[in-house]
């Protein structure tokens, strides 16, 4: 179990480095991840390398024992880069600089970052490769992250060169944007733009293949780095930390080209539901990567500098998350930073080492964790116990949330987290995964929102259902293919065999926020055997063919028409929701799936606040509540060796337990002909 932070010796006098190295073994730290703002350092002018300094860091690392997670330190060019160059600065869609002074002021795209970038990581990669110190790789650092889009004549230039290898011509390209629409038909693909600013609305076609673009130009731009290392003869491991659900890099095309997943975390302390959000966020990146461990990368050991309010952790919260991530997945629990900033515009953040020194309660926290975690035995690796899973669609999500729509307040991440957090509350893991991945036996599976449905993915789905799986789907899914354009013969063309209903009209309602002097409906209640609930947004009339109903609209203006509908097939079962439920809504339709599904807890009977989690035979429990609380499961704590026959847990107390041989073999149900999960 890896356990560290950034360290940015830089910022430091030599003379503190030793005092460090003592503190973090004080501390039970394992690994640091050095070197991601260090370009200037290293590099101080083009064409000249120091690295007598990072020579000394390393080497007095090793010497205490701490392993190195060695960055590229390409994120963030120094002054001299673009003074001397400054076509490498990236431009909004207004045509803005974005100047230096900050962090990540490059385009991607450019050519001349690339080049000063890989010159950079070559230096690197070829003193450090067989470095004994180094057991990993961190390219680059959070891409994408303050500048999610670049609009200057480089992406210009890699644009036409993107859509050049996307599509066989220009005639190919205008029909999958349908630009004989508004007169934007193009006779070459040098007439292209970015989708810069413009009088109105921008053609979506163009929108959606800019997003991918975008993903693709940092995605090139790490493995450009990967190959340096490589090609240095590096053997180690090799990632670059992914921010969650950050909607403009398509994560699920970025796994395969990292050797494992790390993550940068941040929930919030003033919202006592920030929790779930963070047990969201370590499923999908548990989920992009099924088969490895992940590396928790960042997180705060107490309070941020970057929200309007920053408060401070609560005691034992720290450990409580870092309890939490290891449940889903985790192999490494680290931090930003090692030692708090006493300048920059970060030095309120706090750190494991905090500028108000170890006297403190961040100290002590961090110190204790380090002996917990130093106590455990290596935990399974690429368990799978999930049997429910959420489809998750980055491509989807640029999509359904374009302008122009009948609902133009879908929030789709919103919506998807909804349903996950009806789930956390049931105590029922979650993997979140394309739709292509649905087949590997789950028993359940929800899919919100899936406005963008490609065909291989639509035969996915089917196939879990006929399989013998249970799929909640709707509303506002099945629309339009992956150039964003309708298919021919309406809506739920691909899936309405399975689901036996036509979608004839979307309904949009009055969004729940909008102002309250806004005419028209705002909800649309339906009820059904889970009782009574409000839907939000849209409210579809549909055209039952081949369905039963299970529940109706019961006001506004689909009084009496379906709102549920489902269809059996064999052991399997495919629903269509037609409206987006509120949060209680959401519960009870989850909680009548569950049952229809067979699916059970992974512990029965908790209180809300406290999660249990399941990674092969290893049982995490962690009590996010304000009350103490008991459960009643039974193991080995892993943390102490103690028998466990029942536990109690004081808020932000946590447990990792080793189950009992019986326990840790049952076989988790999936559909027929499916693996268990």
């Amino acid at each position: 179990m890896h356990y560290g932070a950034d360290y940015n010796p830089e910022q430091w006098p030599e003379e503190i480095w030793p005092d460090d190295v003592a503190r973090m073994r004080e501390a039970g730290v394992t690994m640091v991840s050095l070197g991601i703002f260090s370009w200037a350092r290293i590099q101080p002018r083009e064409g000249e390398f120091d690295f007598a300094w990072l020579d000394r860091v390393i080497d007095l690392l090793h010497e205490g024992g701490i392993a190195v997670d060695l960055a590229t330190a390409t994120a963030s060019p120094p002054p001299w880069a673009s003074a001397a160059y400054p076509e490498i600065l990236p431009r909004d869609e207004d045509g803005s600089i974005f100047w230096p002074g900050s962090r990540q002021q490059f385009a991607p795209s450019s050519p001349v970052y690339r080049r000063l970038a890989g010159e950079l990581v070559a230096a690197i990669a070829g003193r450090y490769a067989e470095h004994p110190a180094v057991v990993m790789w961190h390219v680059n650092n959070e891409y994408g992250c303050h500048l999610n889009f670049d609009y200057s004549d480089a992406a210009r230039d890699a644009f036409r060169r993107w859509l050049r290898d996307r599509y066989a011509g220009i005639d190919e390209l205008n029909a999958a944007w349908g630009t004989n629409f508004w007169s934007q038909r193009y006779s070459s693909f040098d007439e292209i733009l970015p989708p810069r600013k413009a009088p109105y609305s921008r053609n979506p076609g163009q929108m959606l293949d800019f997003r991918r673009f975008t993903s693709d130009m940092l995605l090139e731009c790490y493995l450009m780095e990967k190959e340096l290392i490589r090609a240095a003869g590096a053997t180690q491991p090799i990632t670059t930390n992914f921010m969650g659900a950050f909607k403009p890099a398509d994560y699920a095309r970025w796994a395969e080209h990292v050797d494992l997943v790390s993550d940068d975390c941040y929930p919030d302390p003033n919202d006592p539901e920030s929790f779930r959000a963070a047990a969201f966020q370590r499923d999908l990146v548990r989920s992009l990567k099924p088969d490895v461990p992940w590396l928790l990368m960042e997180q705060a050991t107490n309070a941020l500098n970057w929200r309007p309010t920053n408060a401070p952790k609560a005691p034992g919260q720290m450990a409580a998350l870092s309890a939490q991530a290891i449940g889903r997945g985790a192999d490494g629990i680290l931090f930003f930073q090692w030692r708090q900033s006493r300048a920059g515009a970060e030095k309120f953040h706090s750190a494991m080492l905090p500028h108000a020194g170890t006297d403190t309660r961040t100290w002590r926290e961090v110190v204790a964790l380090g002996d917990a975690l130093a106590a455990l035995p290596e935990l399974p690796a690429g368990a799978r116990d999930a049997r429910v899973a959420i489809v998750f669609d980055w491509e989807n999500w640029w999509a359904v949330e374009a302008s122009d729509h009948p609902q133009n307040g879908l929030d789709y991440l919103a919506v998807v987290q909804r349903w996950y957090r009806a789930l956390h509350r049931r105590h029922v893991q979650v993997d979140l995964v394309p739709a292509a991945r649905v087949g590997e036996g789950y028993d359940l599976v929800v899919a919100p929102l899936l406005y963008l449905l490609r065909e291989a993915d639509a035969a996915a789905l089917t196939g879990f259902v006929e399989a013998g799986g249970h799929l909640v789907a709707g509303p506002f899914t099945d629309i339009v293919d992956e150039y964003d354009r309708f298919r021919d013969g309406g809506f739920l063309t691909q899936l309405r065999g399975i689901l036996g209903v036509d979608v004839e009209d979307f309904g949009a309602l009055v969004a729940p926020d909008a102002p309250a002097a806004s005419p028209g409906e705002r909800t649309a209640p339906f009820s059904g055997p889970f009782g009574a609930a409000v839907g939000t947004l849209l409210a579809e009339e549909l055209r039952v063919t081949d369905a039963s109903v299970e529940a109706f609209f019961t006001g506004g203006r689909l009084t009496g028409r379906p709102a549920l509908t489902v269809r059996d097939t064999g052991r399997g079962s495919a629903r269509y929701l037609a409206t987006v439920p509120d949060e209680a809504g959401v519960q009870a339709v989850v909680d009548h799936v569950l049952a229809a599904a067979g699916v059970e807890p992974v512990v029965p009977e908790l209180p809300a606040d406290v999660e249990a989690m399941r990674r092969g035979d290893v049982l995490t429990v962690v009590n996010h509540g304000p009350e103490r609380v008991s459960a009643t499961v039974a193991g080995t704590d892993l943390v102490t060796g103690e028998a466990i026959d029942g536990i109690r847990l004081d808020p932000y107390d946590w447990r990792i337990l080793r189950l009992p041989a019986a326990a840790a073999t049952e076989p988790a149900s999936g559909p027929e002909g499916a693996p268990g999960a």
